[in-house]
Protein backbone atom coordinates (compact mmCIF):
# COMPACT_ATOMS: atom_id res chain seq x y z
CA UNK A 1 0.00 0.00 0.00
CA UNK A 2 1.21 3.48 -0.81
CA UNK A 3 0.15 7.10 -0.22
CA UNK A 4 -0.68 6.63 3.45
CA UNK A 5 -1.93 10.02 4.69
CA UNK A 6 -0.91 9.14 8.25
CA UNK A 7 2.61 9.49 9.57
CA UNK A 8 4.63 6.49 10.81
CA UNK A 9 3.95 6.07 14.51
CA UNK A 10 1.07 8.57 14.50
CA UNK A 11 -1.28 5.94 15.93
CA UNK A 12 1.24 4.10 18.11
CA UNK A 13 -0.53 2.71 21.15
CA UNK A 14 -3.96 3.22 19.58
CA UNK A 15 -6.57 0.63 18.62
CA UNK A 16 -8.88 0.65 15.59
CA UNK A 17 -11.81 -1.44 14.41
CA UNK A 18 -13.09 -1.12 10.84
CA UNK A 19 -16.24 -2.98 9.81
CA UNK A 20 -16.22 -4.66 6.42
CA UNK A 21 -12.44 -4.57 6.26
CA UNK A 22 -11.60 -7.86 4.56
CA UNK A 23 -11.49 -6.14 1.16
CA UNK A 24 -11.82 -2.87 -0.69
CA UNK A 25 -12.14 0.43 1.13
CA UNK A 26 -12.21 -1.16 4.56
CA UNK A 27 -9.08 -3.22 3.94
CA UNK A 28 -7.12 -0.20 2.72
CA UNK A 29 -8.35 1.91 5.64
CA UNK A 30 -7.36 -0.64 8.26
CA UNK A 31 -4.02 -1.01 6.48
CA UNK A 32 -3.36 2.73 6.77
CA UNK A 33 -4.11 2.60 10.50
CA UNK A 34 -1.79 -0.37 11.00
CA UNK A 35 1.04 1.30 9.07
CA UNK A 36 0.66 4.29 11.40
CA UNK A 37 1.17 2.01 14.40
CA UNK A 38 -2.36 1.14 15.53
CA UNK A 39 -3.44 -2.31 16.69
CA UNK A 40 -6.26 -3.14 14.31
CA UNK A 41 -9.22 -5.49 14.15
CA UNK A 42 -10.24 -6.71 10.71
CA UNK A 43 -13.91 -7.57 10.29
CA UNK A 44 -15.53 -9.97 7.84
CA UNK A 45 -18.97 -11.50 7.47
CA UNK A 46 -18.34 -14.64 5.40
CA UNK A 47 -14.84 -14.54 3.93
CA UNK A 48 -12.54 -15.54 6.79
CA UNK A 49 -9.71 -16.53 4.45
CA UNK A 50 -9.76 -13.14 2.78
CA UNK A 51 -9.67 -11.37 6.15
CA UNK A 52 -6.80 -13.52 7.35
CA UNK A 53 -4.88 -12.60 4.20
CA UNK A 54 -5.30 -8.89 5.00
CA UNK A 55 -4.13 -9.53 8.56
CA UNK A 56 -1.15 -11.56 7.37
CA UNK A 57 -0.07 -8.72 5.08
CA UNK A 58 -0.22 -6.28 7.98
CA UNK A 59 1.80 -8.56 10.23
CA UNK A 60 4.41 -9.15 7.53
CA UNK A 61 4.93 -5.39 7.47
CA UNK A 62 5.44 -5.30 11.22
CA UNK A 63 1.87 -4.39 12.16
CA UNK A 64 -0.45 -5.85 14.77
CA UNK A 65 -3.80 -7.22 13.59
CA UNK A 66 -6.55 -9.54 14.77
CA UNK A 67 -9.46 -10.92 12.74
CA UNK A 68 -13.04 -10.79 14.02
CA UNK A 69 -15.93 -12.36 12.15
CA UNK A 70 -19.33 -10.76 12.63
CA UNK A 71 -22.58 -10.34 10.73
CA UNK A 72 -23.62 -6.85 11.79
CA UNK A 73 -27.31 -7.77 11.57
CA UNK A 74 -26.85 -10.62 14.09
CA UNK A 75 -27.04 -8.88 17.46
CA UNK A 76 -25.89 -11.94 19.44
CA UNK A 77 -22.75 -11.96 17.33
CA UNK A 78 -22.21 -8.26 18.00
CA UNK A 79 -22.39 -8.86 21.75
CA UNK A 80 -19.68 -11.50 21.33
CA UNK A 81 -17.68 -9.08 19.17
CA UNK A 82 -17.70 -6.52 21.97
CA UNK A 83 -16.32 -9.12 24.37
CA UNK A 84 -13.53 -10.01 21.93
CA UNK A 85 -12.53 -6.39 21.36
CA UNK A 86 -12.62 -5.66 25.08
CA UNK A 87 -10.47 -8.70 25.82
CA UNK A 88 -7.96 -8.01 23.04
CA UNK A 89 -7.84 -4.20 23.09
CA UNK A 90 -9.30 -3.07 26.40
CA UNK A 91 -10.63 0.09 24.81
CA UNK A 92 -11.25 1.42 21.31
CA UNK A 93 -9.71 4.61 19.95
CA UNK A 94 -11.08 4.49 16.39
CA UNK A 95 -14.32 2.91 15.16
CA UNK A 96 -15.03 3.08 11.43
CA UNK A 97 -18.56 2.09 10.37
CA UNK A 98 -17.70 1.12 6.82
CA UNK A 99 -19.69 -2.06 6.12
CA UNK A 100 -22.90 -1.59 4.15
CA UNK A 101 -25.01 -3.34 1.56
CA UNK A 102 -28.54 -3.76 0.30
CA UNK A 103 -28.15 -4.84 -3.31
CA UNK A 104 -27.58 -8.50 -2.45
CA UNK A 105 -30.17 -11.00 -3.69
CA UNK A 106 -32.22 -13.15 -1.33
CA UNK A 107 -31.75 -11.06 1.82
CA UNK A 108 -35.31 -9.81 2.16
CA UNK A 109 -36.94 -6.47 1.38
CA UNK A 110 -35.95 -4.95 4.72
CA UNK A 111 -32.30 -6.04 4.60
CA UNK A 112 -30.91 -2.68 3.48
CA UNK A 113 -32.59 -0.87 6.38
CA UNK A 114 -31.62 -3.57 8.88
CA UNK A 115 -27.97 -3.36 7.83
CA UNK A 116 -27.48 0.30 6.98
CA UNK A 117 -29.54 1.81 9.80
CA UNK A 118 -30.45 -0.62 12.57
CA UNK A 119 -27.19 -2.56 12.66
CA UNK A 120 -25.07 0.60 12.58
CA UNK A 121 -26.86 2.07 15.58
CA UNK A 122 -26.76 -1.23 17.45
CA UNK A 123 -23.04 -1.66 16.81
CA UNK A 124 -22.16 1.82 18.02
CA UNK A 125 -24.40 1.43 21.06
CA UNK A 126 -22.91 -1.97 21.88
CA UNK A 127 -19.31 -0.81 21.52
CA UNK A 128 -19.98 2.53 23.22
CA UNK A 129 -18.50 1.39 26.59
CA UNK A 130 -15.15 0.75 24.86
CA UNK A 131 -14.97 4.32 23.55
CA UNK A 132 -13.48 7.07 25.69
CA UNK A 133 -12.54 10.74 25.67
CA UNK A 134 -10.49 11.27 22.52
CA UNK A 135 -12.00 8.33 20.60
CA UNK A 136 -13.29 8.88 17.08
CA UNK A 137 -16.25 7.33 15.25
CA UNK A 138 -16.40 7.57 11.44
CA UNK A 139 -19.48 6.66 9.40
CA UNK A 140 -18.83 5.98 5.72
CA UNK A 141 -21.51 6.84 3.19
CA UNK A 142 -22.04 8.04 -0.39
CA UNK A 143 -23.16 11.31 -1.92
CA UNK A 144 -26.04 9.38 -3.51
CA UNK A 145 -27.24 8.55 0.02
CA UNK A 146 -26.23 11.75 1.81
CA UNK A 147 -28.07 13.93 -0.73
CA UNK A 148 -30.93 11.52 -1.48
CA UNK A 149 -33.58 13.94 -0.17
CA UNK A 150 -32.73 16.51 -2.85
CA UNK A 151 -31.13 14.53 -5.70
CA UNK A 152 -32.51 11.34 -7.24
CA UNK A 153 -30.34 8.29 -7.67
CA UNK A 154 -30.45 5.13 -9.78
CA UNK A 155 -33.46 2.87 -9.05
CA UNK A 156 -31.19 -0.08 -8.27
CA UNK A 157 -29.41 1.94 -5.60
CA UNK A 158 -32.45 3.64 -4.08
CA UNK A 159 -33.01 1.13 -1.21
CA UNK A 160 -29.34 1.48 -0.26
CA UNK A 161 -29.39 5.27 -0.50
CA UNK A 162 -32.54 5.63 1.59
CA UNK A 163 -31.33 3.20 4.25
CA UNK A 164 -27.86 4.71 4.49
CA UNK A 165 -29.36 8.19 4.86
CA UNK A 166 -31.65 6.78 7.56
CA UNK A 167 -28.59 5.29 9.24
CA UNK A 168 -26.74 8.59 9.06
CA UNK A 169 -29.71 10.40 10.59
CA UNK A 170 -30.05 7.87 13.41
CA UNK A 171 -26.34 8.04 14.20
CA UNK A 172 -26.37 11.84 14.17
CA UNK A 173 -28.96 11.74 16.95
CA UNK A 174 -26.26 10.17 19.13
CA UNK A 175 -23.73 12.97 18.52
CA UNK A 176 -24.65 15.14 21.54
CA UNK A 177 -24.10 12.24 23.92
CA UNK A 178 -20.84 11.28 22.27
CA UNK A 179 -19.52 14.83 22.25
CA UNK A 180 -20.43 15.25 25.92
CA UNK A 181 -17.96 12.46 26.63
CA UNK A 182 -15.28 13.84 24.32
CA UNK A 183 -15.90 11.36 21.50
CA UNK A 184 -15.73 12.75 17.97
CA UNK A 185 -18.13 11.69 15.20
CA UNK A 186 -17.59 12.31 11.49
CA UNK A 187 -19.61 11.36 8.41
CA UNK A 188 -17.40 10.80 5.35
CA UNK A 189 -19.17 10.87 2.00
CA UNK A 190 -18.03 10.52 -1.60
CA UNK A 191 -19.47 9.90 -5.05
CA UNK A 192 -19.27 6.43 -6.61
CA UNK A 193 -15.93 4.79 -5.87
CA UNK A 194 -14.26 3.00 -8.74
CA UNK A 195 -13.37 -0.59 -7.97
CA UNK A 196 -16.00 -1.27 -5.30
CA UNK A 197 -18.60 -4.03 -5.44
CA UNK A 198 -21.43 -1.49 -5.46
CA UNK A 199 -20.02 0.43 -8.42
CA UNK A 200 -19.49 -2.83 -10.30
CA UNK A 201 -23.06 -3.98 -9.66
CA UNK A 202 -24.50 -0.63 -10.73
CA UNK A 203 -22.42 -0.61 -13.89
CA UNK A 204 -23.51 -4.15 -14.63
CA UNK A 205 -27.17 -3.21 -14.21
CA UNK A 206 -26.72 -0.05 -16.28
CA UNK A 207 -23.69 -0.38 -18.57
CA UNK A 208 -21.82 2.90 -18.81
CA UNK A 209 -22.86 4.12 -15.35
CA UNK A 210 -19.30 4.68 -14.15
CA UNK A 211 -18.27 6.49 -17.31
CA UNK A 212 -21.33 8.73 -17.18
CA UNK A 213 -20.58 9.61 -13.55
CA UNK A 214 -17.06 10.61 -14.55
CA UNK A 215 -18.44 12.89 -17.24
CA UNK A 216 -20.91 14.41 -14.78
CA UNK A 217 -18.50 15.10 -11.91
CA UNK A 218 -15.06 15.10 -13.56
CA UNK A 219 -13.38 12.63 -11.23
CA UNK A 220 -14.27 9.53 -9.27
CA UNK A 221 -12.06 8.50 -6.38
CA UNK A 222 -10.63 4.99 -6.38
CA UNK A 223 -10.63 2.64 -3.38
CA UNK A 224 -7.23 3.69 -2.04
CA UNK A 225 -7.93 7.41 -2.44
CA UNK A 226 -11.21 7.21 -0.56
CA UNK A 227 -9.67 5.04 2.16
CA UNK A 228 -7.07 7.77 2.65
CA UNK A 229 -9.86 10.30 3.23
CA UNK A 230 -11.44 8.03 5.82
CA UNK A 231 -8.10 7.66 7.57
CA UNK A 232 -7.73 11.44 7.67
CA UNK A 233 -11.24 11.79 9.10
CA UNK A 234 -10.18 9.54 11.97
CA UNK A 235 -7.38 11.86 13.09
CA UNK A 236 -8.06 15.38 11.84
CA UNK A 237 -10.26 17.87 13.75
CA UNK A 238 -13.98 17.13 13.55
CA UNK A 239 -15.70 19.53 11.09
CA UNK A 240 -18.24 21.91 12.59
CA UNK A 241 -21.09 20.06 10.86
CA UNK A 242 -19.56 16.61 11.54
CA UNK A 243 -19.40 16.05 7.77
CA UNK A 244 -16.45 15.47 5.44
CA UNK A 245 -17.55 15.67 1.81
CA UNK A 246 -14.96 14.16 -0.49
CA UNK A 247 -14.51 15.54 -4.00
CA UNK A 248 -16.69 17.94 -5.98
CA UNK A 249 -20.32 18.03 -4.79
CA UNK A 250 -21.53 20.56 -7.36
CA UNK A 251 -23.63 17.90 -9.10
CA UNK A 252 -25.60 17.43 -5.87
CA UNK A 253 -25.80 21.00 -4.62
CA UNK A 254 -26.27 23.15 -7.75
Amino acid sequence: MSHNPLKPGQLAGKTAFVTGSSRGIGADTVGFFAEAGARVAINYRDKAVRAEKVAAGIRENGGDAIVVGADLTDYDTIASLRHTLETEFGQLDILVLNASGGMEAGKGEDYAMRLNRDAQVNLLTTLRPLLHEGSRVVFVTSHQAHFIRTVDTMPEYLPVALSKRAGEDALRELIPGLEADGIGFVVVSADMIEGTVTATLLDRANPGTIESRKQAVGKLYNVEEFAAEIARAAVEPVPADNTRLVGDVGYFTN
